[in-house]
C-alpha cells in the first residue's frame, strides 16, 4: 500500500532547509529532491514543492509524461 499524504503533511517536504522536495499531480505525490529542476524547492522559481500542482498543469509548457522521470513517494489523501 503506498503511503498516503495529507496536504498538511505534503506542505513539510517544501525542499527547503534540507528536507525533501514533493509535489502532488493528479493524486500521485512525485520526490524531486534530486533533480536540479527543482533546487531549493522551487522548480524555475514560479513552483513551489510541498503542494499540490494539479491545476497550475495547464499552464506548464510539458504534461504528466516527464513525472515518469521521477520516484513516487506516495498518493495525496483528500
Amino acid at each position: 500500500m503506498p503511503k498516503e499524504f495529507t496536504r498538511d503533511e505534503l506542505k513539510g517536504f517544501d525542499g527547503k532547509n534540507g528536507k525533501p522536495a514533493y509535489f502532488a499531480c493528479n493524486g500521485t505525490v512525485y520526490d524531486v529532491s534530486d533533480s536540479t529542476q527543482w533546487s531549493d524547492g522551487e522548480h524555475f522559481g514560479m513552483h513551489p514543492a510541498g503542494i499540490d500542482l494539479t491545476d497550475e498543469l495547464g499552464a506548464s509548457p510539458h504534461g504528466t509524461e516527464v513525472f515518469e522521470f521521477f520516484p513516487k513517494a506516495g498518493v495525496l489523501k483528500d
